[in-house]
Parts: C-alpha cells; sequence; structure tokens
C-alpha cells in the first residue's frame, strides 16, 4: 500500500508539471515559427551556430506589440481601414476575417457583453445544468421569441474551444457571479478544479 501511495503522489507531483511544460513547448514551439519569416542570415543559429528556443516566442510577442503602438495613432488607424477595405472586396476572405475580426474584438478589447457573463443552462436535458457563455443579446432574431431569449455559449469538456451555440430563454438561466477565468478552469478540468463555494445567484430559474 505504501508503494502504492508513494506511486500516486509522485503522479500528482509530475503530471501537472510535464503537461505544463507540454503545453509551454507546444507554444513557445508554435512562435518560434516566426522565425522563417527573417532571411537564413539573420536567424539566431546563423550567428549563434546553434537553435535558440524561444526567441521567435520574444519575436512575436515585439511584433504584436510593435502593431499595437504603430496602429494606436491615426496614420495607423487609417492603414487598417484601407486594409480592410480591401479584404471587404474579397467574398470568401471577407466573410472570414470579419468573423473572426468580430470575436477577437470581442474577447480581447473588453467592450461587449460577450463572455462577460456566467451562466447555467439546462443541457442536454430538462433535468440537467451546463455552465455556458452569454455571447449576445439576440437582434434580429430576438424578434421572432415570444419572451426575452440571450445566446450562449455552451463549451465541452476538457476542451472549451469546442462546444455548441444556443438561443435559450433569459428565465430559464441562472446568473452566477464568478469570473470566465474560474468557469474555464472548472470546465478544463471536468469539475475538479471547481469555483468558490459561495457562488452568489443573481437571477434563478426556477425548478
Amino acid at each position: 500500500m505504501l508503494v502504492k501511495r508513494y506511486f500516486i503522489t509522485g503522479l500528482l507531483i509530475w503530471v501537472p508539471l510535464g503537461i505544463t511544460v507540454w503545453v509551454l513547448g507546444l507554444l513557445i514551439g508554435t512562435m518560434d515559427q516566426s522565425l522563417l519569416l527573417l532571411p537564413p542570415e539573420l536567424r539566431p543559429e546563423a550567428w549563434l551556430g546553434f537553435s535558440l528556443p524561444g526567441v521567435g516566442a520574444v519575436l512575436t510577442l515585439l511584433v504584436i506589440f510593435v502593431t499595437g503602438l504603430l496602429t494606436a495613432n491615426i496614420v495607423g488607424q487609417r492603414l487598417v481601414r484601407f486594409w480592410e477595405s480591401v479584404l471587404a472586396r474579397i467574398p470568401v476572405v471577407k466573410s472570414i476575417y470579419y468573423s473572426v475580426k468580430q470575436v477577437s474584438d470581442t474577447l480581447f478589447s473588453g467592450s461587449g457583453e460577450a463572455f462577460r457573463k456566467v451562466l447555467l443552462v439546462r443541457y442536454p436535458h430538462p433535468q440537467a445544468w451546463s455552465l455556458a457563455f452569454q455571447t449576445n443579446v439576440p437582434g434580429d432574431v430576438g424578434r421572432h421569441f415570444d419572451e426575452e431569449h440571450v445566446g450562449v455559449f455552451i463549451p465541452t469538456t476538457p476542451s472549451p474551444v469546442n462546444g455548441f451555440y444556443f438561443y435559450v430563454k433569459r428565465s430559464e438561466t441562472i446568473e452566477l457571479d464568478i469570473s470566465v477565468d474560474d468557469a474555464l478552469k472548472y470546465i478544463i478540468s471536468m469539475g475538479v478544479a471547481a469555483p468558490p463555494k459561495n457562488l452568489a445567484i443573481d437571477a434563478y430559474a426556477g425548478d
């Protein structure tokens, strides 16, 4: 029994650490691909004699920062509008670009209501509840409903990037006083890393 106990204790130490290192390695390796944009003679291995992991990640973050710095002024904003007007003339690219842009603007700019509220909704059947994120209040779609509905995204476990999008009655949702980050931790961990127990419920839908 002691051998089993020590083995499990070791797993509890190494599994989270190993997965964390693997994810970080995957992210850094992906960002390191930005070095391929540089001429071969300017890449770190050309003047160091060996490959240095992480340089591409620094370059990627630097490019993102400089891009934000340049587009924060009037000239940069005009260039962005010109570039977007060019993309708007390409049928398929236009649909993809503006759909992704709308999502990224909502998630990263802090504007709008999308992914600002964590809800409980009845899914996949009336006796079950699932965590969901409110994405919007339906516009033209809303006029087809008899009462107020909200758009919700129900992520899957353990990969919250996939999920389902539904319109549900606002009266049949429970609004939770927890952050989106806490809800994502709960979903990714399959309920193991639970959010705080003192959840404040702002709206309650009766059974």
